[in-house]
């Protein structure tokens, strides 16, 4: 065995009854993404609780087919971030990017997309879009991929063939 397998557990994981019934009805219904599935089977196997020992990190990393990390870094965000930090991803708003358009801004360029076109122009598009927020100083710059992306979320847009409204149907003489 090399030493990365034969590893000692320096986080004992040890889980109350609410928690163990909590993680077994999440693995039998199965309806949770992946990564938090994993998780659950992970703590489940090296539960120390009433006296057993849990298995090993190696045992666990062999039976659900993933790294022996995984298994210390979840056993770790267990004892030292807790029971519901396992079960939950986590986000570093220091990564995200800050956004380019804010409520204000995004009302601005739905308002322009809905407008008239240019002279010329039968519809907006998106380069078009880019070049007049920047120019009607909505926002610095933007790229016509975040007007897109902007755009996308709402159905009222004059950009798409289908902007979401439709016809009554008559309703049929009785």
């Amino acid at each position: 065995m090399t030493a990365k397998q034969i590893a000692v557990k320096r986080y004992v994981v040890k889980l109350s009854n609410e928690e163990r019934e909590r993680l077994n009805a999440m693995v039998r219904t199965g309806r949770h993404p992946a990564w938090r599935l994993t998780r659950a089977r992970i703590l489940l196997k090296a539960d120390a609780a009433e006296g057993g020992d849990g298995w090993s990190d190696s045992q666990i990393a062999a039976a659900l087919d993933i790294s022996v990390a995984t298994v210390g870094r979840t056993r770790q965000q267990l004892v030292e971030e807790g029971f519901e930090a396992v079960l939950q991803r986590k986000h570093s708003p220091a990564s995200a990017r800050p956004r380019i358009f804010d409520g204000a801004s995004e009302a601005k360029l739905i308002a322009l997309a809905c407008s008239e076109p240019p002279k010329g122009r039968k519809r907006w598009t998106l380069k078009l879009l880019e070049e007049a927020v920047v120019e009607l100083e909505i926002v610095e710059r933007a790229s016509d991929n975040t007007i897109g992306r902007v755009l996308k979320k709402t159905s009222s847009s004059r950009t798409y063939k289908n902007n979401g409204s439709s016809r009554r149907m008559p309703t049929p003489p009785s």
